[in-house]
């Protein structure tokens, strides 16, 4: 023990042994301390050196001092279209569905001046789309109360049937919560944009009951469409939320043509269960939470893009870690290459299995040694992909599989900006609207729906208690 403090040999053998003792026992608690120091200090630089290219931070979290991508280098042309590329014109309305036609013909030559006269069989079209000033159709029912003669009793008239008891109709009930919904309108917002382009005047409280009211119009639907996202290979993600300034989690369940999201207290098991179903035979593409630990490797896809952020701060945190999370990035951009080739058709889909199979073998020999790595964090995520390796590459053996889970990722962007802009919801009900019209905007966007046009036929189902228009892909009408 004499060697291991700053001591020379003949000082320390004329300190008593009592003493020695003594001044063992405070280095070795003062190695201990530094050591957990300087761990500290390496978590801190870490997480300051965290990104949205080494993490699951947002770019939008990013400072000046991120490095982007060089830029590409000037290839001369002009901006703008280059030759052979696609023109994009606006298609033009057929004649018979345009309001007002105007021939314009030339009454004299432009070289010459004679007068000039016939009919040109194919004249250029040109068409001017123009918005109409909006006017509030406004119906006043006039409900009388009469007395009968006979026994003096009075008896009110009655609205029509299909008509609510509300001031306002399933067109501009529609027309609020989509400025909500799917433009992230606050209500004092909405307010205004009624007034000013409607030409229609609402309080805030009667958006919040129109926001309900929508609700409940497409509660049935919503729930139809819970029910589908069971039966689909899904990807399914979760982000945090505020409800009365508690924390709360909006996930979605993404399928190739439905949408759903939830609001829940937690992120745990239970709430995937919930989701997807107590006994789900899909496979789902999510990140490392642990909620999904539960269910089969074999059913379940973890994302490879957060696994490349995860290498590429391996490589940020430099030390011992950097060569592992060099290799491991090689050979996840590798595999975005191949998979890349095989979505645009250049590679069959068997030509890719059979590449990939070399590859996971030399992937799993580099998560071998890194998870003997010296650096903690490097080791750790190493063997907890090892564990889960399996799950890595079920995109390679069930087609119609990602390898990433994007498409929920996507989904949820616009839901955060919502949460950045309004700080979330004051109520459960004001909870309930934001999952059911994200799960209405973001479905009839996928099935390339109008969504003005579904939440209005919604709106007027309730008030002739018709059947409500499913969500579902193979019920479009």
């Amino acid at each position: 023990m004499a060697k291991e403090l700053p001591l020379p040999a003949m000082l320390w053998e004329q300190i008593p042994p009592a003493v020695q003792a003594v001044l063992q026992v405070v280095m070795a608690g003062y190695e201990q301390r530094i050591a957990s120091l300087e761990a500290e200090v390496r978590e801190l630089k870490a997480r300051l050196g965290q990104n949205s290219q080494n993490s699951s931070r947002p770019p939008s979290s990013d400072g000046p001092h991120v490095k982007r991508k060089p830029p590409k280098v000037p290839s001369g042309q002009k901006p703008g279209g280059q030759p052979g590329h696609r023109v994009h014109q606006r298609v033009l309305v057929p004649v018979e569905h345009v309001n007002e036609v105007r021939v314009c013909k030339p009454t004299h030559c432009r070289r010459c001046g004679r007068p000039v006269g016939g009919e040109d069989p194919r004249p250029w079209r040109q068409q001017v789309v123009e918005v109409p000033p909006v006017a509030p159709h406004v119906t006043e029912y006039q409900l009388h109360r009469l007395g009968c003669s006979q026994c003096g009793i009075t008896t009110c008239g009655e609205l029509p049937a299909g008509v609510l008891p509300v001031c306002y109709g399933p067109r501009l009930a529609s027309v609020v919560a989509l400025c909500s919904g799917a433009y992230r309108m606050s209500k004092r917002m909405v307010a205004s944009f009624c007034q000013d382009v409607l030409g229609v005047e609402l309080s805030v409280g009667e958006i919040c009951q129109i926001e309900q009211t929508v609700t409940q119009a497409v509660a049935p639907a919503v729930e139809e469409a819970r029910g589908y996202v069971q039966s689909c290979h899904t990807n399914v993600d979760e982000t945090s939320w505020q409800e009365q300034h508690q924390r709360r989690w909006l996930w979605t369940v993404v399928t190739a043509q439905v949408s759903v999201f939830v609001i829940a207290t937690g992120r745990g098991a239970a709430v995937l269960r919930m989701l997807v179903g107590e006994w789900y035979a899909g496979i789902i593409t999510s990140d490392r939470a642990k909620a999904y630990d539960g269910r089969s490797l074999r059913t379940r896809q973890l994302g490879w893009a957060h696994l490349a952020r995860d290498f590429q701060a391996m490589i940020d945190r430099g030390g011992p870690g950097q060569a592992v999370g060099e290799a491991l990035l090689e050979h996840a951009q590798v595999l975005f290459a191949w998979w890349h080739w095989v979505r645009d058709g250049t590679w069959a889909r068997s030509t890719f299995q059979s590449y990939v199979g070399p590859l996971r073998a030399s992937l799993r020999v580099e998560l071998e040694a890194g998870r003997q790595c010296a650096c903690p964090k490097t080791a750790a995520t190493c063997r907890e992909l090892l564990a889960r390796e399996a799950a890595l590459w079920t995109f390679v053996r069930v087609e119609g599989i990602e390898p990433t889970h994007n498409a929920a990722e996507r989904q949820l962007r616009h839901a955060v900006q919502w949460r950045k802009a309004s700080y979330g919801t004051q109520s459960e009900k004001g909870s309930r609207f934001v999952a059911h019209i994200l799960t209405v905007v973001a479905s009839c966007r996928q099935q390339r729906r109008n969504v003005l046009t579904y939440l209005t036929a919604c709106c007027q189902a309730v008030s002739t208690s018709s059947a409500v228009p499913s969500l579902l892909p193979s019920t479009n009408s």
